[in-house]
């Protein structure tokens, strides 16, 4: 119903593609707000917040016409994609089912082992129409193998791996695998489906950004620890861009995590990396952090 009211509402706004698309062209990139608006800013369907404008751009931004080629503070720089796209990038136009294809192995790629409920949640989130027919087409052809989970019924929701990664299970079970620690984004992979993580991880994972402050659990802007296979705990860190200090206002150990030494090193060095990738000459810690890491975040 959404996509539909959508392209009716693009095929009826053509005047609106072509002014997007000229003025990029003429003028190069620019911010939404930079271009023209309707008089009273809004669309005149009334069906959104954003202007006819800025709703076009989001479209040609789907239909790989436009792309974010910089950034000005919080908002985004569009431009033509022909004149940013590298050289190597593949340019090719693919029909819907195709894409569905490609996505469906992407999504397993991504999660590691994922179930259809699953893959219809991640990447092309909600756009596999015909998921049931791709499955049976990528076992048939082997790309992806139905992966048995202890205690679960695989006749109920049989989960899958692709075969491409069917060499990374054999070296996690080999003595290749060398695990580590680092601070994951709120919406990586292994957490971004919150059902998910909390389901194969027991972590309890929730984005307190838009939560009052006296009602924040862990804080405002929330990264999880990653300690080899396991969520280990979470950090509050804040990037204080004048004194060029990343400021970790609390770190929280889940119940069970590691107490040593070695895991409180680890954690302060994957803070470190942080702090180095952020620009930050010096990494400092409040009160807020567990009794047994403290020798090692302070």
């Amino acid at each position: 119903m959404w996509r539909t009211r959508i392209r009716a509402w693009v095929s009826k706004n053509p005047k609106v593609s072509r002014y997007v698309l000229k003025e990029l062209s003429l003028k190069g990139p620019r911010l939404s707000r930079q271009f023209e608006k309707n008089e009273d800013g809004r669309g005149k369907d009334g069906w959104s917040s954003g202007s006819d404008v800025t709703r076009m751009i989001h479209h040609l931004f789907l239909s790989g016409k436009v792309m974010v080629v910089g950034r000005q503070g919080n908002q985004k720089v569009w431009g033509l994609t022909d004149g940013f796209l590298p050289d190597w990038a593949e340019k090719e136009e693919l029909p819907e089912e195709e894409v569905e294809y490609r996505a469906v192995q992407r999504s397993i790629r991504a999660l590691g082992i994922a179930s259809k409920r699953q893959i219809k949640y991640h990447f092309l989130r909600g756009r596999y129409p015909n998921i049931d027919a791709v499955l049976q087409r990528l076992e048939s052809e082997s790309a992806v193998s139905r992966v048995l989970l202890r205690g679960r019924d695989v006749k109920k929701e049989p989960y899958y791996v692709h075969a491409d990664d069917l060499r990374t299970l054999d070296r996690i079970e080999s003595d290749r695998w060398e695990p580590r620690t680092t601070v994951l984004s709120p919406f990586d992979n292994l957490i971004c489906d919150r059902a998910r993580t909390e389901e194969f991880f027991g972590f309890r994972f929730r984005v307190e950004i838009y939560t009052p402050k006296e009602q924040r659990k862990h804080g405002y802007y929330v990264l999880p620890i990653l300690h080899g296979d396991r969520l280990i705990g979470r950090v509050d860190p804040m990037m204080d861009r004048k004194r060029q200090r990343l400021v970790v206002n609390a770190v929280h150990a889940e119940k069970g995590a590691p107490e040593d030494r070695q895991t409180a090193a680890a954690v302060a060095s994957a803070l470190e990396d942080l702090g180095g990738f952020l620009g930050a000459k010096e990494v400092s810690y409040s009160a807020k952090v567990p009794e047994f890491w403290r020798s090692s975040l302070r």
